[in-house]
Formats: structure tokens, C-alpha cells, sequence
């Protein structure tokens, strides 16, 4: 715009005038435009009782007001929707969070609003989408952390919704609701889960990103406190249509009727059959044209030219490439509906399959028969639902426990695999199954995955057309210890023999179910498990902490530590000197002793509960590994699928000693430097077990964990996390999770009602997503460990 500037000004020293004033004309109708563009606040707030919190007009930026790694200004540019003046904000890549936060110096007194709501207007001034957090918190306790996603280049009205009010026990039946009024504003979502929260006060507004890969840019203005509307007492009630998607809201591919279900499949199976599998790959999806070493027969790791790498049997380079989760376990979403034949509700002890893993559980007349409505706020949402003498009604099922939400148990339903039977039609029983399975296989094949990840179901270990990974979970009735940081659960108490018994039982079923197949690349065991997060001695070590808590008599963990000590510390008075403590023998040692809650901690201490930490961890994976090495010694072992917010310096020390490969889940936009500095001391092949990037632009209430603000955002963001894992010389492999969106009411695991699938409930593939992803693996060999020089261009 400069540049045109600068060529009328030029051009009004010419004889064509006329022509200067068009340009000149034409040029303040585009910035005008412009301007227009990114004004756009709802009106929707306008007229409700309210408190203005920050409208920037002053000359400078109020004290309250303080950045974190981030650059902030006045700007009276674009984005200023309120007076003359906003704020700026520039937002630093690769931070762990980037932003600014406001606090009063006296807490901003909001009791007498009935249904507190933050709004405000934010402009994404950059070139990529920004997905924006918020944290509120009252002086009572109470906070909110909530995210939505700024499309590029506009100017949206955003609320948060800070009295969120679950239906039930103080948690919520899904992640988040649709918006209840309907207005032209962006609805933030809750990053975690919903929960009762009280704010007779504000006292801290936090506004910020994390870990992206990009530098970005806003603009902020007009944050006010605002009470709103009170939500309609029936605004739930019918919002699922028969197909499981979003009744009220329409959306680009919302299914309408069956014979268009059946269309969109019987398109896609032709196209899937006229293209086939993407080329240049091996048996096992191995670079075909690349280097090949001695195949071992089975799938191993090693460096090539300085980048880890996986080898497939045949010894071709192997990068894992795939989706988690693709499976039919998590598909279920509760009805609201219970039985009183508590048959359903029996369970054998020495199972190990947990909850969220079991498929669809057969319910026999004598079972369906005692029916009954147990939750009807939440029978309501559905607009239809099969009867039981339906041809659908094979889709319900049941779940004897929920790990989060407000059910004990209760029937669930599958509009997935009931959309499956529309799709496919049902000629014998489970033909929609096996239909499933190769169609999920071709399409694999064809957007050129070369694996699955995690959590495949048993029916694609044999098909032998997909690499895969097996799982297992170690449950049983052993004793525990907590970190504090207890998401999934505790932990299992690793000295006790009763761990280790199940450890090989699990392993033993996994075995059988593997049969030495060499189209499995390894096994994982275990999910995201709260060893300990840092930032603090209690955070970090509180397994050690726990477990010193106990009485030794009545603990294995606690004796072992106990005799590691009194190893170290033959008498109890050097004990106390070196962690200036003042107990009186061991034998109140051996009671329990709870220091977590202390304030300070000798280096001493720390050092001992380290080592304490150390040999906890070592032990798991030892025990682990020795089980699958008894019984698989062919298959790698992949670890337990380490969260960031538990992958401690000790526990990747233990860990080191004994898996194959690394498996880390990292829900973020990419992968940045500054978190991975362990990788180069590590120096061990490192695959991402989870990640997603979601939109509302789905139909879906929830984006999930990171948010895109448009279908084709989505889709750039996966390829920009994608590439991010294949520039880094550590990482063998990323896989996506998951494959089928959440039910849109959430799956009865958890309540996540998260658009994170590549299809969607109805079984459609996103297009975007589909593009992207064969795009990105056309030259997934060559930009990982070939010459730039040979890319192709992908075929759609």
C-alpha cells in the first residue's frame, strides 16, 4: 500500500491527473476496506449490565499490565474497536508461554453478576492463525483456563464463559457446549475440564500462546466483565440428529440422509480403487528407493547419515507415519439410559483390558428389557435414538465405569458404527466391520501412512497390509503410589510382586495376540503416566514423597526406600544432618514421615529423593522390559508414551536403559527448541505417540486440545507440526491422534467431544486433511533423509 502511495504521489506531477485521482481514489476505498474488514464487534454484548476493564485509551500502557516474553505497544492501527487505541501484541515463537496478563491492585468486585462472562475483541493482525489462551482467576481459588482459535486478518468479539455450571457432580458430560445464545461471537473452550467455580472477584486476566513455531501478532481492545443472559432451560435438549451429528448447527458436509451416506461412499470407494497405494514405498511402507540394509526380519533402529531412523524387515528406511487410535472402542457416547439387571455390570479380576478399551458389549433382551431412563437431561440431546428391535440396535453397548464425568455407568450408543451400516448395509452380521477394516486400510494405503499408531484395533494385526503397533496396560489389584499429578490414576507400586505378576500376564496377552508377527514395529505399554512434573521439589518428586508417607510394614515401596537409606545413612543422625530434619529414630522413620509440605529442601535431600526417583523408575521399566523380552524378543519396545508434563530428568535416565524407542505424546503446534534440548544428550530414536490439531468449523463443540480456526487452517497445521517432526534428526515418526472424531457428545470414557479425526462421526473424510496429509508423505523419504532435489509433486 506504501509502494502505491509512493506511485500516485509520483504520478500527480504528470499531465494524466485523472487517472493520479482514480489511483488515489482507489487506493483509500481498498484501506478503507481494509479497516472494515477487521472491525467487527457483536453487538450481541452491547446493551448488558458490564464493567469496562481495558479500553488502552490512556497515553500509555497501564502498570497493571505486564508482558511475558512477549512485546506489547499501543496501536491506534487496525484491530482498535473501542475509542482510538488498543494493544499490540507480539507474540515470540517457541515460548513456553508468550502474552500478557492484567492485575488490579484491588481484585475487581463482580458479585453481583449472575453469569460472569469475559468478552472481549482480538484481531489476528499476522500471517497464521493464533490460537489464544486466557487464564481468569479470582483471589478465592478459582481460575479458568480457556483457548480459541483468531482466523487470519479479522476482528472477532471473543467470551469466555467463566461460571461454567456442570449438569451433575461437579463435572461435566462433555468438554464444552455449544454456544447457548447463538451470537456472532468466538466462544472460547475450556482447556481441560469444565468445573463449579464461584468469582466474587477478579483478580488476574491472563492472555497469551504456547510453544508455537511461528512468531504471530494481535491486537486486544475493549475487555470488559460482562453478566449474561441466562442459558435457556432446553437449549440442550435435541441438539444431536440421528446421525450423531450437531442437530442445530450446519456445517460444510453434515450428512442429511442415508442415500447421501451411501453416495459419498460409494464415490470414494471408486476413487480409492482407481488410484491405489501411493508408490515408492516397500512391502512394510519402507523407502523403496532409498538405501537398504540387512533386514533382521523384524522392525529395528538405527542412525543413518546422522538422523535416526527406523529399518523395516526387509532393511529398507522406515519413518512411522500414522494415525493412533483407530479402533471402535472409543465411539461410545452415554445415552442416559441404565439397566437394572446388574449383569452388564460384572467384571472378571483377572481382565486386562480396561473400560476404555472394550468394544461393543453384546446386551440380550433379558438385559435391554429392564431399561430405564436414569439421566434424562442427558436422554434429551437425541433426537432419535433406535429402538431396540432396530436393525441398529447391535450399536448399543455399555460401560461399567466412567474415568472422568458424572456417570457411574450406564447404556452408550455408537452412531459411528451405526453410520458404517448405512454406509455399507449389513448383507451378514458384522459385514460393516469387515467392510471397515479394508476400507480403512485403503485409505491408508492411498494417503500413504506407512503405520498405524498406537491403539489399532486386533482386526488389522493380520491383514498384514499395515505396519502397526501392539499395546497393553498393566492393571490388577496391586498396590499404588501417587505423584499428586494423579490424572489417570495412580501409579502401581513397582515393588510389589503382584506388579510384576501382571506385568507378564499383560504382556503375555499382547504376545498372543502378536503371534510374532514382523508386521508389528513394537510395543507400547501404558499411557501418559504422572511420574512428575518440574518447577518444584514436591512436583517433581512426589511419588518419593508419597511413598516416604507410609508405613513400612504395610508398604513395598516405602521398604524399599527405607532400606536404600539406611544403606546410605547408617544412623538416623545422619540422616537428619544431611536433610535437617530432628527425628528421633528410624523406627518413626519407618511410620511415615510427610516433609511434601515443607518449604525448604537441602541439596542433600534433594539429591536422595532423586536417587529414590531414579530407582523407582528404573524398576518399571525393567520389569517391563524383561516381560516383553521373555516373550517377544523380536519386537521393540516403545515405552509408555511419555506426556510432557511427565517426562522428568530421572525417569528418561531409567528409561534410557531399557526401551527402544522413546514415545512421547506433545499436543503442541509443532515441534519447537527450546523444550527438546534433552534430545541431543538423550540421543535415543524418539517417536511423537500423539498429536492433533481441531476447528469448530466441524460441527464439532470442541476443536480438542490445539486449535485451527478454519477446516483449510487445520489442514496447514498439520503439515507445519509434520514438517517440524521430520527437520528433527531424533524423531522416527509422528502419529496423529486419532482417526474418528469424538462422539459429539463425548465418548463415554471421558466426556472429549474433540473434532481430532481425519473422518468424521459420519465416516466422510475431511478433504483438507486428506490433501494435506498425501501432500506431506508424496516426499516424506526424500525431505527426511533424501536430496530436496527429488521431490515430486503430489498427486491428489
Amino acid at each position: 500500500m506504501k509502494r502505491l502511495l509512493r506511485n500516485v504521489k509520483y504520478s500527480m506531477k504528470s499531465p494524466n491527473r485523472i487517472l493520479s485521482l482514480l489511483l488515489m481514489a482507489m487506493c483509500f476505498s481498498s484501506c478503507q476496506k481494509d479497516k472494515e474488514a477487521f472491525v467487527s464487534g457483536d453487538p450481541f454484548w452491547n446493551d448488558l449490565k458490564q464493567i469496562k476493564v481495558l479500553d488502552f485509551e490512556s497515553d500509555s500502557i497501564p502498570n497493571a499490565i505486564k508482558p511475558f516474553n512477549a512485546n506489547i505497544q499501543l496501536t491506534s492501527g487496525a484491530g482498535v474497536t473501542s475509542g482510538t487505541k488498543g494493544l499490540a501484541v507480539n507474540l515470540k515463537w517457541d515460548e513456553n508461554n508468550t502474552g500478557f496478563s492484567y492485575e488490579p491492585q484491588t481484585p475487581i468486585d463482580v458479585k453481583d453478576f449472575k453469569n460472569l462472562t469475559l468478552v472481549f475483541d482480538a484481531t489476528n493482525t499476522g500471517d497464521y492463525s493464533v490460537h489464544l489462551m486466557a487464564n481468569v482467576a479470582s483471589s478465592n481459588g478459582s481460575d479458568n483456563y480457556s483457548s480459541v482459535a483468531l482466523p487470519i486478518g479479522k476482528t472477532n468479539t471473543v467470551y469466555l464463559q467463566l461460571e461454567n455450571l456442570p449438569l451433575k457432580k461437579g463435572t461435566s458430560d462433555m468438554r464444552d457446549y455449544p454456544d447457548p445464545w447463538n451470537t456472532n461471537s468466538l466462544k472460547m473452550v475450556v482447556r481441560g475440564l469444565l468445573h463449579d467455580a464461584e468469582y466474587p472477584d477478579i483478580s488476574k486476566i491472563a492472555l497469551y500462546s504456547s510453544k508455537m513455531i511461528k512468531d504471530k501478532s494481535v491486537v486486544i481492545d475493549n475487555i470488559r466483565l460482562v453478566d449474561a443472559p441466562d442459558r435457556p432451560e432446553d437449549y440442550l435438549v435435541g441438539i444431536i440428529d440421528k446421525y450423531g451429528q450437531s442437530a442445530h448447527i450446519d456445517f460444510e458436509g453434515k450428512i442429511k440422509s442415508d442415500q447421501q451416506l451411501k453416495s459419498i461412499a460409494d464415490q470414494e470407494l471408486a476413487r480409492l480403487k482407481k488410484e491405489g497405494t501411493m508408490p515408492g514405498r516397500s512391502k512394510f511402507g519402507g523407502w523403496v528407493e532409498g538405501p537398504q540394509y540387512e533386514g533382521t526380519g523384524y522392525f529395528t533402529a538405527k542412525k543413518v547419515n546422522g538422523k535416526w531412523a527406523l529399518i523395516d524387515p526387509e532393511g529398507y528406511v522406515f519413518f512411522s507415519s500414522g494415525i493412533a487410535n483407530v479402533r471402535m472402542a472409543n465411539t461410545t457416547t452415554f445415552t442416559g439410559r441404565d439397566f437394572k439387571n446388574d449383569t452388564v455390570r460384572w467384571r472378571d479380576p483377572e481382565d486386562v483390558t480396561p473400560e476404555d478399551s472394550r468394544g461393543i458389549v453384546d446386551l440380550p433382551k433379558e438385559v435391554t428389557s429392564t431399561s430405564f431412563i436414569s439421566e434424562p437431561w442427558r436422554y434429551e440431546m437425541f433426537q432419535e435414538l433406535p429402538t431396540y428391535d432396530d436393525p441398529l440396535a447391535n450399536n448399543f453397548s455399555y460401560r461399567r465405569e466412567q474415568h472422568i464425568g458424572p456417570f457411574d455407568h450406564g447404556e452408550t450408543f455408537s452412531f459411528y458404527q451405526a453410520n458404517l451400516e448405512r454406509r455399507y448395509g449389513e448383507p451378514t452380521p458384522n459385514a460393516h466391520r469387515e467392510k471397515w477394516v479394508d476400507v480403512t486400510l485403503d485409505r491408508f494405503l492411498n494417503w500413504g501412512f506407512t503405520s498405524f499408531g498406537n491403539w489399532a484395533g486386533y482386526e488389522f494385526y493380520h491383514e498384514n497390509r499395515m505396519p502397526y503397533f501392539a499395546n497393553g496396560w498393566i492393571i490388577g489389584e496391586f498396590q499404588t503410589v501417587k505423584s499428586g499429578m494423579d490424572y489417570w490414576g495412580p501409579l502401581p507400586d513397582v515393588f510389589d510382586p503382584e506388579f510384576v505378576r501382571r506385568a507378564k500376564v499383560t504382556v503375555g496377552v499382547v504376545a498372543k495376540e502378536v503371534k510374532n508377527n514382523p508386521w508389528c514395529v513394537g510395543v507400547f505399554i501404558d499411557n501418559e503416566k504422572s511420574w512428575g512434573r518440574a518447577g518444584s521439589v514436591p512436583n517433581l518428586y512426589g511419588i518419593v514423597f508419597d511413598a516416604l508417607s507410609k508405613d513400612v510394614n504395610e508398604s513395598f515401596i516405602k521398604k524399599e526406600f527405607s532400606n536404600k537409606l539406611k544403606g546410605k545413612y547408617e544412623d538416623i543422625g545422619l540422616l537428619n544432618k544431611a536433610w535437617g530434619k530432628d527425628l528421633a529414630s528410624w523406627a518413626e522413620f519407618d511410620n511415615g514421615v510427610n516433609y511434601k509440605g515443607d518449604g525448604t529442601f537441602s541439596d542433600e535431600m534433594v539429591a536422595d529423593l532423586s536417587d529414590c526417583m531414579f530407582a523407582y523408575a528404573e524398576r518399571y521399566f525393567q520389569v517391563v522390559h524383561d516381560a516383553l523380552e521373555d516373550v517377544m524378543p523380536n519386537h521393540m519396545y516403545m515405552g509408555c508414551r511419555f506426556a510432557t508434563w511427565g517426562l522428568t530428568p530421572e525417569v528418561r535416565s531409567a528409561a534410557k536403559k531399557y526401551v527402544d524407542v522413546f514415545s512421547i505424546n506433545y499436543y503442541e503446534e509443532g515441534i519447537g527448541k527450546k523444550y527438546w534440548t534433552f534430545l541431543e544428550e538423550m540421543d535415543a530414536p524418539v517417536v511423537i505417540g500423539e498429536w492433533h490439531v481441531g476447528t469448530t468449523a466441524t460441527g464439532v463443540y470442541h476443536p480438542g486440545i490445539v486449535h485451527a480456526a478454519t477446516r483449510e487452517d487445520r489442514a496447514q497445521m498439520y503439515k507445519d507440526y509434520l514438517q517440524s517432526v521430520i527437520d528433527n534428526p531424533y524423531m522416527v515418526g509422528a502419529h496423529w491422534f486419532q482417526y474418528i472424531d469424538s462422539p459429539t457428545t463425548g465418548r463415554a470414557h471421558d466426556g472429549e467431544n474433540y473434532n481430532v479425526g481425519f473422518v468424521s462421526t459420519t465416516d466422510v473424510p475431511y478433504p483438507e486433511m486428506v490433501e494435506a496429509v498425501k501432500e506431506m508423505h508424496t516426499n516424506l523419504y526424500e525431505d527426511r533423509y533424501g536430496d530436496a532435489s527429488d521431490r515430486v509433486v503430489a498427486s491428489n
